[in-house]
């Protein structure tokens, strides 16, 4: 195969045809280099965002001019590449060999298992834009080029070097086409690598091939200027290919037992019907044998489009995506001004009333398809005359599949014609015309002519509809390997890094809204478990009478847990032995007016200031101690200071016979260890057996003092423990920290729990700190869940609440598709295999349907669902690697 390429200065490609051509890479994200990275949206989007998103496109198509292709590539991605993704920015284990694997560790090798031998692959786009030549010199310098490129292999020398003068010019040029896109999707120079990467996918589809990442970040194969001129490496090794039209396959073919057996049967130069092997015109496939190997891919050029069509289904190259095998596409325009092509409107509509002219004459009369044509000329000349700017885009599209036998690629040649044509689109194979698609894939290539049959006519915004300058995805572009994209055919793997949202200016809380059973809680433990095994830490309020957070962490994060139970008292909350200084002060007093039902401005209030001030001040500080001092002031002083003394040390007993107040004045349990970074990386707190006074005693404070006395200290501790978890999540900025509330009605019911939701929301980021909350109604989540970045929603099946659900995570809540599918399509009930599917919403505002994974690690696995019965099961439904039809589906591990 002769290369196409003679020279690459940066992102300028001077092509042996003798064009030079400049390249871009589409929604390019972030890379090593500094790239910022674009908002990039998923796959539902808001009316409004899409609307934007059509306008954006129409701006590119229209400032472009002349014949620009886009080339919309699946780069092929490795199971390594999520792994790198998965410890970026994880400092190095340093924990002692006797201590066991990282827990990262484990998750990565876990990732890595379920994801081997799996077909992966990444969307990327790319513009090419033809740099036309302004004077004679560089048009005949261009000419010479090729002409010398033709000859140079012959004659064994190298191609033309290209002179210094006009690579300047090129690129001044190339400057004026960046400042005509700029305005519209993001995009930025392709790299020389990447440009030869663009080759070396389209020779090695069906084959191992190489990795855009590794090009991404490669200095190779750029030209440098030297002594005035433009010098590149050699670009031969590229075309040591051998393409053949119909290849024979050794599978469906009997090579070996042919009667004319030898070179010339495998080559296919002897005539077919010779040979055991059936018609060519059955072979609508290319066969392309490298050092690599032999892969076969199959082009299909697009023939038809129906003249009319909603905008809802009009992505064309969207539905490419929910094929279960990747599709890549070439669109080659031309773009016509507006006057030029309403010119040709007018002499076609010329040639239809000479038609029906011939027709009036034959008694069969006029057909209908020439009325039909007439109203489309009429409706495309209007629209054309609408304003100055707009463009006819002609445009000749192939889409290509690929795979690693003839008889799989032509499978999945099939499959897609079969999705067109229920969309109204036909595409075609053509036989003969193999190679000729095949190279309008290649960068820097001119259009073969005998692909001009299939242009389609289209102004720029029924164009632009089609998707073809959109992608789509969900989640972050590294962290946690969540699960996979269901809106995706192949496996696409989805991340989520809560963690790092802080350090993107982004709020890392979460909101999860879902039925019973739908798997919230198993979603909240997943991101609990990778924060602190990334080295963050996180902070469980577990308010279940079968303690399932304290269950899980026991198992998950064995050795670096600390429980506290409420109910057992096996560690001592007291806010005096927590917290030093005027810290503990503070809570101590706050605990103690609330508990007690004083005003602080009263003489109880003063009176128990100064009992709290100096039991503080004493050599073993604690609650206790504040009752000694009160029972000490009751003997001492005189008068309203001593009746308010003994009235408060009189309450407090009462409060401290208690069983739910041991955590508070028992001195002798051992206190919480607050220092996350010390002592443990996840913190349990269970709240079983306390109880709340109800919602509306709270609007009623004589209501509120008439609740049992149960209720009154479970409201009190409820506040202390809110205590702890700001306290431990705002300590250290640099550590994240994860305050995980599941059910988060019960914390919300209270005016403390409110406020710690509150502070957390509004003061988490500055502190790198979030909020993993679950809830079963989005109005639980309270009125300020709309500052939460991440959001899930799984099943609902009452349509209301799904409403509120499908407004929480930013989607149209009427719309009665997203309806459907939040109320039945996700993780129907009953269906084995389908649990754990969420619409799921990040920061970079793209929201998608992805499935969550659980990792086949047994301390994740035993004791990570509540589902009765199956608690510990889970690890014999662990992520097995696929293989076979498996493979080409998704994993059977998630949840």
């Amino acid at each position: 195969m002769k290369v196409p390429i003679r020279h690459i200065a940066g992102h300028l490609v001077w092509s042996t045809q003798g064009s030079v051509w400049s390249l871009y890479r589409l929604h390019p994200g972030p890379d090593a280099r500094g790239q910022s990275e674009e908002t990039v949206q998923g796959t539902y989007v808001p009316a409004a965002v899409r609307d934007e998103q059509l306008a954006k496109i129409t701006h590119l198509v229209r400032s472009l001019s002349g014949a620009p292709r886009l080339f919309g590539l699946c780069a092929q991605v490795d199971p390594g590449e999520i792994a790198l993704q998965m410890i970026e920015d994880i400092e190095p284990a340093d924990t002692a060999p006797d201590d066991g694997p990282h827990p990262w560790v484990e998750n990565v090798e876990a990732t890595l298992d379920l994801l081997d031998g799996q077909e992966m692959h990444r969307r990327t786009l790319w513009l090419a834009v033809p740099l036309q030549t302004e004077t004679a010199g560089l048009q005949m310098s261009a000419s010479l080029g090729a002409a010398w490129a033709e000859l140079s292999p012959v004659l064994g020398m190298r191609a033309a070097p290209v002179a210094r003068r006009e690579v300047t010019s090129y690129r001044e040029q190339a400057a004026r086409v960046e400042a005509a896109l700029a305005g519209g999707i993001a995009f930025r120079p392709a790299r020389p690598a990447e440009i030869v990467w663009m080759i070396q996918h389209a020779l090695h589809r069906g084959l191992a091939e190489p990795l855009l990442a590794e090009a991404e970040t490669s200095d190779l194969y750029g030209g440098r200027l030297r002594d005035g001129v433009l010098r590149s490496p050699s670009y031969a090794d590229l075309g040591q290919v051998r393409l053949q039209e119909g290849g024979i396959d050794p599978e469906l073919d009997d090579v070996d037992e042919l009667k004319s057996a030898g070179r010339l049967t495998r080559s296919g130069r002897k005539a077919w019907w010779r040979l055991n092997t059936g018609s060519p015109l059955g072979r609508r496939w290319l066969q392309v044998e490298s050092d690599a190997g032999v892969g076969y891919q199959a082009q299909l050029a697009l023939a038809e489009c129906p003249p009319a069509v909603s905008q809802d289904a009009a992505d064309l190259f969207a539905q490419l995506e929910t094929l279960d095998f990747p599709v890549d596409y070439t669109v080659d325009l031309t773009l016509v001004p507006a006057e030029k092509a309403r010119d040709q409107v007018r002499r076609k509509k010329n040639e239809l009333i000479d038609q029906a002219d011939q027709y009036d004459a034959r008694p069969t009369g006029m057909p209908a398809s020439l009325s039909e044509a007439a109203r489309d000329l009429g409706e495309l000349d209007a629209r054309l005359s609408r304003t100055s700017v707009e463009v006819e885009v002609q445009s000749v599209t192939v889409l290509t599949v690929w795979g690693p036998t003839a008889a799989v690629c032509d499978a999945r040649a099939r499959a897609l014609a079969a999705l067109l044509g229920g969309a109204d689109y036909r595409a075609v194979r053509p036989a003969g015309l193999q190679e000729a698609l095949f190279t309008l894939g290649l960068p820097g290539t001119v259009r073969p002519g005998v692909v001009r049959e299939f242009t389609q006519h289209q102004v720029s915004e029924d164009w632009a509809l089609g998707g073809a300058f959109t992608v789509g995805e969900v989640g972050d572009p590294n962290g946690m390997f969540l699960g996979l994209d269901l809106d995706c055919g192949t496996t696409r793997p989805v991340m989520i890094n809560v963690a790092d949202a802080p350090k993107v200016d982004a709020s890392a809380s979460m909101g999860i809204v879902g039925d019973l059973g739908a798997g919230k809680s198993v979603l909240q433990k997943l991101i609990a478990e990778a924060v602190w095994a990334r080295g963050g830490c996180a902070i469980c309020i577990d308010r279940t009478p079968v303690r399932e957070w304290a269950t899980f962490a026991r198992t998950a994060a064995k050795g670096r847990v600390q429980i506290i139970d409420a109910a057992k008292a096996e560690v001592s909350i007291d806010p005096l032995r927590m917290f030093h200084g005027p810290e503990g002060r503070h809570y101590a007093l706050s605990y103690l007016t609330l508990q007690l039902g004083i005003g602080p401005m009263s003489t109880g209030g003063e009176v128990l200031h100064h009992a709290v001030e100096q039991a503080a001040a004493s050599e073993q500080p604690s609650m206790h101690r504040v009752l000694q001092v009160l029972e000490e002031m009751a003997t001492r002083e005189a008068g309203k200071r001593q009746d308010a003394a003994a009235t408060l040390a009189g309450l407090i007993r009462v409060v401290a016979s208690n069983p739910l107040a041991r955590m508070v004045f028992d001195p002798t349990l051992p206190p919480v260890q607050l220092d996350a970074s010390s002592t443990s990386d996840m913190i349990v707190i269970t709240t079983a057996g306390l109880k709340l006074p109800p919602k509306a005693a709270f609007n009623n404070p004589e209501v509120l003092h008439q609740q049992p006395l149960e209720a009154l200290i479970g409201r009190a501790v409820l506040y202390l423990i809110a205590a702890i978890a700001r306290q431990t999540a705002f300590e250290d900025p640099a550590r994240f920290t994860a305050v995980v509330a599941d059910e988060l009605y019960w914390l919300t019911s209270s005016a403390e729990g409110t406020a710690l939701v509150h502070e957390i929301l509004h003061d988490g980021r500055k502190h790198g700190a979030g909020l993993l909350a679950g809830s079963h109604d989005a109005e639980e989540l309270g009125p300020d869940r709309g500052l939460m970045a991440y959001r899930a929603l799984a099943r609902t099946a009452d349509r209301e609440r799904a409403r509120r659900g499908l407004e929480f995570v930013g989607l149209d809540p009427n719309d009665s598709e997203l309806l459907r599918l939040v109320t039945t399509g996700l993780s129907p009930v009953g269906r084995k295999g389908r649990e754990g599917e969420f619409l799921l919403t990040c920061p970079r505002q793209n929201t998608g349907r992805v499935k969550v994974s659980i990792p086949r690690i047994e301390r994740i696995t035993t004791s990570i669902t509540t589902t009765p019965g199956r608690r510990t099961s889970a690890a014999s439904s662990g992520s097995e690697p696929l293989d076979g039809a498996s493979a080409r589906t998704r994993p059977k591990e998630l949840i």
